[in-house]
C-alpha cells in the first residue's frame, strides 16, 4: 500500500507517454527530457508496484498484461482528474473577472437593467461595463475586439454571427393633430406624404426603414433626425412629426398628444446577440449572454422554431 501510495502523477504521465508512443526515444522527445530520465522513471514506477509494465525489445516496447490494465486506469483517472480541474478553473472564472459589452440604447434602456441588476448581485465580483453604442459603432466594437459581445440590430453581415433574440414592427407614433392619426392602420405611401421625424442614418432603424422604402420606390426628406428614441418619442408629442420605432421603444410612449398606428404591410426588425464567428466566450461573458438570450426571448414572447 506504502509504494502505490508513492507512485505519482509524474511517473504515470511518463508511463503513458511511453505507451502511447510505443518508444522511450519518442517519449522522450514529445516530454522534453532525455532518454535516460524516462527510462528511469519507468524502472522506478516498476519497482513500486513490483510488476514488469513493458516488454523491452531492440526496436520498441510494448505493454505487458499489466501495463494495459495500468494504461486503462491511468488514462480514465487523468481525464477525470483533468475534467475536475477544468471545471474548478469555470467555476472560478465565473465568479470573479471582467467583461464588457456594447448595446444598442433601445435595448439597453428597455431588456438589459433587470438582467444585469439580476447577474451583478448574483456574481458581485465580475466587473460588467457597458456601452451604449450606435449600431454601425457596435458593429465595429466587436469586430475589433473592444468588447466581448454586443446586443443589437441583426443584419445579413457574414463577418459578424448573429443569434435572435426578438423579433418586433415598427410603428408609427402620429401626432393626434394630424388625421392619419385616427386610422387603425397607415401605409408608407401615406406617411411619406405627412412630416416624419427620422432616426439617425448611424441607426438599423434607419436602415430597415429605408430598405423597405425603397423596395415600394418611395423616399422620405425630412428636417429632423435624431438618435436616441425617447427624443424621437417626445418630438412626435409635440407634434412636430410622425416617429417610425420599434414596437418596444414605444413602450414608453403615454401622452394623449400622439397615437400609435401599425404600419401596413408590417416592417419588422431582428434583434440579435452579436459575436464573432467560431468566438469561444469566457465562462462570465458566455454565462451572461446565455442570461440576456434567455431573459429577452422570454420578455418578448419570442420562441425560436
Amino acid at each position: 500500500m506504502d509504494a502505490i501510495a508513492n507512485v505519482n502523477m509524474k511517473l504515470l504521465q511518463t508511463f503513458l507517454a511511453v505507451a502511447e508512443q510505443g518508444s522511450f526515444r519518442l517519449a522522450a522527445e514529445t516530454l522534453h527530457r532525455s532518454h535516460s530520465a524516462i527510462s528511469a522513471q519507468i524502472m522506478q514506477l516498476e519497482a513500486q508496484l513490483d510488476v514488469r509494465l513493458f516488454e523491452r525489445t531492440t526496436r520498441n516496447v510494448k505493454l505487458t498484461e499489466e501495463g494495459l490494465q495500468l494504461h486503462d486506469s491511468a488514462q480514465r483517472a487523468l481525464y477525470e482528474l483533468q475534467l475536475g480541474l477544468r471545471r474548478i478553473r469555470e467555476s472560478a472564472d465565473i465568479k470573479r473577472g471582467q467583461l464588457s459589452l456594447a448595446a444598442s440604447s433601445n435595448l439597453a434602456s428597455i431588456y438589459l437593467p433587470k438582467v444585469l441588476a439580476e447577474f451583478v448581485e448574483t456574481h458581485p465580483q465580475i466587473a460588467v461595463t457597458v456601452s451604449e453604442l450606435t449600431s454601425r459603432e457596435l458593429f465595429e466594437a466587436v469586430r475589433n475586439k473592444k468588447v466581448d459581445f454586443a446586443i443589437g440590430p441583426e443584419t445579413d453581415d457574414d463577418t459578424l454571427n448573429f443569434e435572435t433574440i426578438l423579433i418586433e414592427p415598427l410603428l408609427a407614433l402620429v401626432p393626434t393633430r394630424f388625421a392619419a392619426a385616427q386610422r387603425d392602420s397607415i401605409t408608407l405611401g401615406e406617411l411619406v406624404r405627412l412630416p416624419v421625424l427620422l432616426s439617425s442614418s448611424a441607426t438599423a432603424i434607419r436602415n430597415c426603414l429605408e430598405a423597405a422604402l425603397r423596395e415600394q420606390g418611395l423616399s422620405i426628406a425630412s428636417r429632423f433626425q435624431f438618435i436616441q428614441a425617447q427624443t424621437l418619442i417626445a418630438m412626435a408629442e409635440a407634434g412636430l412629426g410622425v416617429a417610425i420605432l420599434p414596437a418596444s421603444s414605444l413602450t414608453k410612449a403615454h401622452a394623449p398628444t400622439a397615437r400609435i398606428i401599425p404600419i401596413v404591410p408590417a416592417i419588422r426588425r431582428k434583434m440579435a446577440l452579436i459575436t464573432l464567428p467560431n468566438q469561444k466566450l469566457s465562462p462570465a461573458a458566455a454565462r451572461l449572454a446565455d442570461k440576456i438570450v434567455r431573459d429577452v426571448r422570454e420578455a418578448a414572447n419570442y420562441h425560436p422554431a
